[in-house]
């Protein structure tokens, strides 16, 4: 059996058009709504970090600096002499590098909190203006 008909020519632009069908504009699916944001943020990494991952990430931090501070200690227990503002005396060595290191950290900390103090000052009269 032979099929004399002439068959349909498609131009070739057209071509891929037809062959495809999600193209077709009786074939356009709704769009999808995007998952919930708790949906995603659950799926997304289930061993994400927390609070307690956090914690346990600081004690072993600081048991390693404490750890450091003994072997610290025990190596440096010559005594020096330490002289400030009239005050003068004999201590470790170790002790007079941590008291100057404490010192040092307390300026820093005064300093900066200073500096956080007065850009909120800043930010609250700006707000009310």
């Amino acid at each position: 059996m032979s099929n004399d008909s002439p068959t349909p020519v498609t131009p070739p632009d057209r071509a891929a058009e037809d062959t495809r069908p999600d193209t077709r504009p009786d074939n356009r699916e709704a769009p999808t709504e995007p998952a919930p944001a708790s949906a995603s943020r659950d799926t997304k990494d289930p061993l994400r970090g927390s609070r307690t991952s956090g914690i346990w990430v600081a004690v072993v931090g600081l048991g390693l600096v404490l750890l450091l501070l003994v072997v610290f200690i025990a190596q440096n227990t010559q005594s020096v002499s330490v002289s400030f503002l009239g005050w003068s005396g004999q201590t470790p060595l170790a002790v007079a590098l941590l008291i100057a290191t404490a010192a040092g950290l307390f300026l820093a900390a005064v300093a900066g909190s200073l500096r956080i103090l007065q850009l909120r000052r800043r930010v609250r009269r700006e707000a009310r203006h």
